[in-house]
């Protein structure tokens, strides 16, 4: 049977290019909204840290309704560390909306979504969004687009895409780029005309592939997928197909099924082929299950998931401070909350480390990870983290490395600065040219050399540089091009509170981390020292009142604000010896040993062993 009363589209691109903002258009021409409904902007990022960031991190589904045609969109994340959203996300859909900047045109994360939707065959509906810049160049970006589809070897069918151009801001869309459009029409015209309707025999058994999960307090675990085949129904004996262990399947009931309408989820009794549902009465289901039926139980294959590229090391904090303010610090409480993000996250690997307090967690990029963290502590929990290591791989007999593709747009006055920092971190240049008044450069560069560059980046281009990168493959490993960070650390001698007196004297040493009045302890990093290796100091020095009296007595310290760094920028910024205490009111950065003389023993150690070899 063919549904033409039914699409389902995924709306891929690369990060900030106008997806979510495009679908709250849609949602609010398809009438999902009553007209006098105040709706904020960005609906479907509902997550608090996709509303503070400004990105999408989990993919979402929504529907509208339009010429009797009901259309499921899945709204996908753009940013590389999450494409194992979008990944698992193509199995549900038909066809995909290709959103690209009228101005940036395609960039390094375009290239990969839009692999994975060629690969399944899918049918891509061209959109150029953000017309209305003033820097828009819509031909030049036009063709650019084409160079990608027929660069990743589209079929003739695939390259022959409708254009559709787009003002995501104005809700505004049209064929011609000389006539900006009134309303979102052509787009839902092109969807409908396009985008092929869904097809599957209705009479065979059920088949149903879990994209994705969610998780209830009342229901438990709820699986979202698409009936591939058969009908789904409340109350029905299914065979669930384990993903991870093929030998391995478990009878099962569903006992609730719902379906997308808008941003709300409607209760059905039944759903049939191509329809987009969430189930819930499957205790154990994972993505990647297959729901069968006992007579027929043949699983679907599940597209895969690229592997994780960098590691990093969660251990219970064992601090001086530990305990104060998480409500979760335990290791049993840590490994529970890490082996649960499993359940939703198919690009996380986690695993037990050497002792039982740590754990290995390994995922597609620092902001990957830096997005775990960042959630479990607003949930409570209390941590200490590493800094990050590639994850290497052996081809036969040859050591591999993750490389990254940067693509890096600057004014011509930070060009200098960029292109001898990337060097030094032995980056290899591809293409270089002018965009308007903006220089952009590629790279190819190995990711462990790329760690710390982000900030680095912003200071030397003062915020007007634009950095790009993706996961570009696995080459061989480069002996000799190991990065030590040129910089040292100011490291508290004991422990107490801070001091504007013993503040000023530490700042003549480097720039300070921490202000007064704020307790510190014997190991943790208070500050930044210009020059390699580290320096003790005493931030808690008290000046002792005596009974003469001299000229400098009632000077004011003046003293110079300190650096407060966000998660990312401390994940990117520690040492190997260093470590991130993470808890629900502070992040502060310490060395792994706290005690200043068995560090001290430990680097002689270290710097004896270096020079033996």
């Amino acid at each position: 049977m063919v549904r033409n009363d039914l699409r389902n589209i995924a709306i891929i691109a690369h990060v900030d290019h106008g997806k979510t903002t495009l679908v709250d258009q849609m949602l609010k021409q398809g009438h999902v909204f009553r007209d006098n409904q105040q709706v904020e902007t960005r609906v479907m990022d509902s997550n608090d840290l996709e509303r503070e960031r400004g990105i999408t991190i989990l993919a979402k589904n929504t529907a509208v309704h339009y010429n009797d045609v009901k259309i499921n969109i899945v709204d996908t994340p753009g940013h590389a560390d999450f494409g194992g959203e979008v990944e698992r996300s193509m199995k549900m859909v038909d066809g995909v909306l290709l959103l690209v900047d009228a101005a940036e045109g395609p960039m390094p994360q375009t290239r990969f979504v839009l692999e994975k939707a060629l690969a399944l065959n899918h049918r891509v509906i061209v959109v150029i969004n953000k017309i209305d810049k003033p820097d828009a160049r819509l031909g030049e970006v036009e063709d650019e687009v084409l160079e990608l589809l027929l660069d990743l070897d589209a079929t003739d069918e695939q390259i022959d895409s409708p254009v559709i151009y787009c003002s995501g801001r104005a809700g505004t869309a049209s064929l011609s780029p000389d006539f900006p459009g009134e309303d979102l029409k052509p787009l839902f015209d092109a969807i409908l005309n396009h985008i092929p309707a869904p097809e599957g025999d209705e009479s065979e058994g059920l088949q149903l592939l879990v994209s994705s999960i969610d998780y209830n307090d009342y229901v438990g675990r709820i699986g979202i997928g698409r009936v591939d085949r058969g009908v789904v129904r409340i109350n029905e004996d299914i065979v669930v197909k384990n993903y991870h262990d093929t030998e391995t399947n478990y009878r099962s009931k569903i006992v609730s099924i719902y379906q997308f309408d808008g941003l709300n989820r409607a209760p059905v009794e039944t759903a049939t082929v191509g329809d987009i549902v969430c189930f819930s009465g499957v205790e154990n289901i994972t993505i990647g299950d297959t729901v069968t039926t006992p007579l027929d139980p043949t699983p679907l294959p599940f597209i895969k998931i690229g592997e994780p590229t960098i590691e990093m090391t969660f251990s219970v904090n064992n601090s001086p401070f530990a305990g104060r303010e998480g409500k979760y610090v335990t290791s049993r409480q840590l490994r529970a909350r890490l082996y649960k993000e499993l359940l939703r996250d198919v690009s996380l690997r986690v695993s037990d480390g050497v002792t039982t307090d740590e754990f290995l967690v390994a995922g597609r990029g620092e902001m990957h990870l830096a997005i775990l963290i960042e959630n479990m502590r607003r949930e409570g929990y209390e941590l200490a983290v590493s800094s990050p290591h590639v994850l290497y791989q052996e081809v036969d007999g040859v050591r591999m490395e993750p490389v990254e593709k940067v693509i890096i747009d600057v004014p011509e006055a930070a060009v200098g600065s960029v292109m001898e920092k990337m060097g030094a971190r032995h980056a290899e240049l591809i293409t270089m040219g002018l965009r308007g008044s903006r220089t952009r450069i590629e790279y190819i560069i190995p990711t462990r050399l790329f760690f710390g560059y982000r900030s680095q980046f912003m200071t030397d281009t003062r915020g007007e540089g634009i950095l790009n990168s993706v996961f570009d493959g696995y080459r061989p490993y480069k002996a000799g091009t190991s990065l030590t960070r040129l910089t040292g650390s100011l490291v508290a001698s004991e422990d107490g509170e801070s001091t504007a007196y013993g503040c000023f004297g530490a700042q003549d040493r480097g720039s300070l981390f921490i202000g007064s009045q704020t307790q510190v302890y014997e190991g943790m990093i208070v500050g930044e020292n210009p020059k390699q290796g580290d320096i003790a100091v005493n931030v808690c020095k008290k000046k002792h009142l005596t009974a003469i009296r001299s000229t400098g007595a009632d000077e004011a310290l003046i003293l110079t604000p300190p650096i407060r760094m966000s998660l990312e920028e401390a994940i990117e910024y520690i040492a190997p010896d260093e470590l991130i205490e993470v808890t629900p009111k502070n992040i502060r950065l310490r060395k792994s040993i706290l005690n200043t003389d068995l560090r001290l023993k430990a680097q002689a150690k270290l710097k004896k062993e270096e020079e033996g070899q």
